[in-house]
């Protein structure tokens, strides 16, 4: 599917078909393609847990609200970050020429040591770049998905042995949907959305 076609038809869908299972090869893919998704200094800070145990499915959706999707969707994606991956930066710049790792290197250490705030400010940028790239890498593949925040982040971080240096930025649920989403409604004009140069 043409990037542009995948935007446009994009759609958080609600009804998945529950007896559906994705391919590993699949499942590889769309991780895949999820981390090329940009991060600050390359860091890499997401990490993808794939929720498939049906019991704790069952669990998740206990305190999701008791969202559908939770449980028949394919996938259930529970996207998360490393907030302390920033403290290994030459693990992401080993490969690079030695001026480059000399001045990022130092950089980043500057740019997140001691900000707390500023390490999750950029774990949830780049969490959220990285589920819209799997939204629009499933859409592409014939796939549904929805992105959610609608759950308890402390009860589903227990379920999950969230390390408590690790945050939860959202779910993303895919799979083959059964439902439309309903039209589009409520649009902002471009003329709010867009401004030139200064509010």
């Amino acid at each position: 599917m043409n990037t542009l076609d995948a935007i446009r038809t994009r759609r958080a869908i609600k009804h998945y078909d529950a007896s559906h299972r994705m391919t590993p090869e699949e499942e590889r893919q769309l991780f895949e393609l999820a981390m090329h998704a940009p991060t600050a200094f390359n860091i890499q800070h997401w990490r993808f847990v794939n929720v498939k145990d049906p019991e704790l499915r069952k669990q998740i959706r206990a305190v999701a609200w008791d969202q559908a999707q939770v449980t028949d969707a394919s996938l259930l994606i529970v996207l998360c970050a490393n907030l302390k991956a920033w403290t290994t930066p030459e693990r992401y710049w080993s490969g690079a020429p030695q001026p480059v790792q000399d001045f990022l290197v130092p950089a980043i250490r500057t740019y997140y040591e001691g900000k707390p705030q500023v390490e999750r400010d950029e774990v949830m940028r780049s969490c959220g770049i990285a589920a819209q790239t799997l939204m629009l890498a499933a859409t592409a593949m014939g796939y549904a998905s929805c992105p959610m925040d609608g759950f308890d982040f402390d009860a589903v971080a227990k379920l999950i042995n969230l390390p408590a240096d690790h945050a939860i930025a959202m779910f993303v649920a895919i799979g083959k949907g059964t439902q439309d989403a309903w039209p589009r409604q409520g649009q902002i004009p471009y003329e709010e959305a867009v401004l030139t140069d200064r509010f």
